[in-house]
């Protein structure tokens, strides 16, 4: 009982859409019809992911804070094989909100000498799996899918490198990259004061990159929660189309948004009856393979290693998707 409350009143926030309903009847809106339901879908999920946008970022941003970049490689390069990749993925899950941010520290990896497989499977987990992803689908989806979730985020990451690795791409690196001198530079020690404000700045900094993308998304979840219709959800990313998770991946893909802008678009699909793979699908591959992260990682890699990244990803996430579909039961 003592979780339920956890998740339902404060992760979820429902005593918020209570309010915000009561608010709006008192306006005189009727919540019954689509545009009232809208409004009142509106309102709430950019209230609640904001606030919950706010404080995760400052939590993970102040964990952040204990692990630099040249810490962070100081770390990863203690450990070899599939233990470097483990770390290098759950290192991931405390640095930057959307693949775009990851690819510069990618990048300064890759500079400073650390195997390539280990720095790819930083690349995948970091948009994927991030802590805020956790916090959030808990809100919606509960306990089991956010844990299985991030779970199978980091196993698709540790896998993707291990393969990358064992393969030998290190001539695919730009020769820009493979031939920078390491600079190694001591991270200065923050007081708790410096933390906290490097914090601040954080979520001052992400918020405004990102509140674009949260309300587009929950705009389109409004529409989808209101304004479709659940047949035509459940005929294209339900149980009777086999093909939905691949459609979905094929879709998400070429998007550009991070877990905060997904969200409200996930639940909206949800209750409109798609499958829970299939829009964990969804929301894998607009953060890890947006078009703008790939263009700018091409910079970084020759085509031939972007074009195995890019299939071990949308592989990965497309296995991930139908596995989830074929337990759904198990979770909700």
């Amino acid at each position: 009982m003592i979780w339920d409350f956890v998740q339902g009143q404060i992760l979820g926030m429902h005593w918020l859409n209570g309010l915000i309903g009561h608010l709006l009847s008192a306006l005189g809106l009727d919540l019954s019809t689509r545009l009232g339901g809208s409004i009142q879908f509106f309102l709430y999920d950019v209230l609640k992911i904001t606030i919950l946008l706010c404080v995760l970022i400052f939590l993970i941003s102040y964990i952040q804070s204990y692990f630099p970049p040249e810490r962070s490689k100081l770390i990863m390069g203690r450990f070899h094989g599939i233990r470097a990749n483990a770390i290098a993925a759950l290192l991931g899950t405390v640095t930057p909100f959307c693949s775009c941010s990851s690819i510069p520290l990618f990048i300064g990896f890759t500079s400073a000498g650390l195997p390539l497989g280990v720095t790819f499977s930083f690349l995948i987990s970091s948009p994927m799996v991030d802590l805020g992803s956790l916090i959030l689908l808990m809100s919606i989806f509960g306990t089991k899918v956010a844990l299985v979730y991030v779970m199978v985020g980091l196993i698709v990451a540790i896998i993707g490198g291990t393969i990358i690795e064992r393969l030998h791409m290190e001539s695919y690196v730009e020769d820009f990259i493979r031939t920078a001198s390491a600079i190694d530079i001591e991270s200065p020690s923050l007081t708790r004061k410096e933390r906290i404000q490097y914090a601040r700045d954080q979520v001052i900094s992400t918020f405004k990159k990102v509140f674009p993308y949260i309300l587009i998304g929950v705009g389109i979840g409004a529409i989808i929660h209101n304004w479709i219709p659940e047949e035509w959800i459940e005929r294209v990313l339900g149980s009777n189309n086999p093909l939905g998770v691949i459609l979905a991946t094929l879709i998400g893909a070429p998007m550009y948004a991070d877990i905060f802008g997904t969200i409200p678009v996930a639940e909206a699909l949800l209750y409109k009856g798609a499958q829970l793979g299939t829009i964990l699908s969804f929301m894998m591959a607009v953060t890890t393979l947006s078009l703008p992260s790939l263009i700018m990682l091409r910079k970084a890699i020759k085509p031939k290693l972007l074009g195995l990244f890019t299939t071990i990803c949308t592989v990965g996430i497309i296995i991930v998707g139908y596995l989830f579909n074929l337990f759904q039961f198990l979770l909700i």
